[in-house]
């Protein structure tokens, strides 16, 4: 086999068997809380382990993890939630001390191309609130159970005229 040739199939082949890609990393201002949101695509039904971290005084300070060990100061703090293609971080009491470089790593189980991450430079007084429709958009369906009864619901309130 041509060597070349070789190479362009095991390129090939790391590049169909990458089991998720993060697509976007942002955060927002939940009440006192940090809501940090991981947006990803999963090409798999295995299990996803992440982690979140923060850099702050180039160190890095693991806030939230299944891959490794969560640090004592944030342990209390911080939780995650995951959707559908979606992990969620939420850091209660938010201070400018908690201002820094977030960090979002994702792992499918056994996928052997390594982790995804991505970063998101965090500064308290330049995050916005975090908006109120967000949880519906995370949740495509009840958006789409609103839209498909609103005719209904016009129906309804020209009936009792």
């Amino acid at each position: 086999m041509n060597p070349t040739v070789g190479i362009a199939v095991i390129l090939t082949v790391l590049q169909v068997a990458h089991c998720q890609m993060i697509k976007d990393l942002s955060a927002c201002l939940l009440g006192q809380s940090l809501r940090v949101d991981c947006r990803y695509e999963n090409k798999t039904s295995n299990p996803l382990t992440y982690e979140f971290s923060i850099t702050k005084d180039n160190r890095k300070h693991v806030i939230h993890s299944t891959i490794s060990v969560s640090e004592n100061i944030y342990r209390s703090r911080a939780n995650v939630t995951m959707h559908k293609n979606l992990v969620c971080l939420y850091l209660q009491s938010f201070t400018n001390s908690d201002e820094g470089v977030y960090t979002c790593e994702l792992k499918a189980t056994n996928d052997y191309t390594g982790n995804q991450i991505k970063n998101i430079t965090v500064i308290k007084d330049k995050l916005e609130k975090c908006a109120g429709f967000s949880l519906l958009i995370q949740n495509t369906s009840w958006l789409l159970l609103l839209l498909l009864s609103l005719p209904l619901l016009q129906a309804v309130d020209f009936v009792s005229l």
